[in-house]
């Protein structure tokens, strides 16, 4: 079995920025991602600011995924029929180099994940890190898959494998997090046509807007609603501790109803319409019953984070302990069964990390 200088796990911003750091350095790198490609488990839209990835990509706007850069900050205190706030707004933000941007998660990710590979990285996907690998002496060595039992060895093992951290747990360097320290939000995606969002906002070209709203739109509770334009589209949505959720048996989805329902929403102040909504359905309707995996994934989008693994964790039965089972996207819009699982893959042969390579090719000509 080949031996790295160092193995990745995870392939989201953390995880990528990790192995491309790494490989253009020269270093001999794997990176081992669950999902079928860097971002295929993540619905998050997020705002980028630039400064940390320009210092590792310094031309990434030249061709990353970005949505809008942020002309103007807005902030809400609600009640139920009124509101106050305020805004900051500057055309110096208008900037050859802007440093806010609106992006969508999983376009974002995959191309960070295209720039690892362009840097020499090897990345294998659909392959679920099972456990660490460690020595004699308790030394970390490498790590174990979900192929076979066969460690593949590396002088340094990175876990950037989401906020559960799973590998992290099991392995004892870490403790599972707690409902009071992580946060659930739940999110839509309004698609409306570039000219009509500019219009709503007073907005042109590239330009966008980010606003965050406080006040009785969470019930009582800890949390932020929010709203942000993107190219074509219009954002918005509620989060909340996920403690909060638990102990007050509220749906976030009636946070969301309620926010949208707000006075200020009607067009054209607030941007939204009923054009083009989409939304996953409310995760706690399939985690009732089962505490454990419910705070699992919960805990997975804390930081605002929507939820496309809350509303399928894969019939709460995750193969070896952490790679979730879900139904299609279709299944869960139509309310039908669980789709077939996965095969399980085969064990590595000799040669792993050529054989590793090939799968790895494949799967980014299956995904040109």
């Amino acid at each position: 079995m080949e031996k790295f200088d160092a193995i990745v796990v995870g392939a989201g911003p953390s995880g990528n920025s990790a192995a491309y750091t790494m490989a253009k350095a020269g270093l001999k790198v794997l990176q081992v991602e669950r999902g079928e490609y860097s971002g295929s488990k993540n619905v998050q839209g997020a705002i980028l600011y630039a400064t940390s990835l320009e210092k590792i990509i310094p031309d990434f706007r030249e061709d990353a995924p970005l949505e809008r850069h942020i002309v103007e900050q807005r902030l809400w205190m609600l009640d139920d029929k009124s509101h106050c706030g305020t805004h900051y707004r500057s055309d110096k933000f208008n900037e050859e180099r802007p440093n806010r941007y609106t992006i969508v998660r999983a376009q974002f990710d995959k191309w960070f994940n295209s720039k690892v590979r362009e840097a020499g990285a090897l990345v294998v996907c659909e392959t679920t890190v099972t456990e660490l690998a460690r020595d004699a002496d308790g030394k970390v060595v490498g790590i174990k898959t979900d192929r076979d039992d066969e460690v593949v060895h590396a002088d340094v093992v990175v876990l950037a494998d989401g906020v559960n951290s799973l590998v992290g747990q099991r392995s004892g360097i870490r403790p599972e997090i707690k409902p009071e320290h992580a946060a659930l939000a739940v999110k839509e995606m309004h698609f409306l046509p570039r000219e009509v969002i500019d219009q709503r906002f007073n907005i042109k070209g590239e330009e966008g807007v980010v606003i965050e709203a406080l006040g009785t739109v969470t019930m009582g509770l800890m949390g932020t609603a929010f709203l942000y334009t993107n190219g074509e589209s219009v954002s918005v949505g509620i989060g909340c501790l996920v403690s909060d959720f638990r102990d007050s048996g509220t749906s976030p989805y009636v946070m969301l109803d309620k926010f949208k329902k707000h006075p200020l929403h009607r067009p054209p102040a607030g941007g939204l319409g009923g054009e083009g909504i989409r939304r996953p359905p409310d995760p706690r309707r399939r985690i009732q019953g089962h505490p454990q995996a419910a705070r699992r994934r919960l805990a997975d989008r804390r930081r605002f984070g929507p939820v496309r693994e809350l509303d399928a964790p894969r019939g709460l039965q995750p193969r070896h302990g952490d790679r979730p089972h879900g139904r299609r996207d279709g299944d869960r819009a139509e309310g039908r069964g669980q789709g077939p699982q996965r095969s399980q893959p085969g064990p590595l042969p000799q040669g792993a990390g050529r054989q590793l390579r090939h799968e790895g090719s494949q799967k980014v000509q299956e995904l040109a």
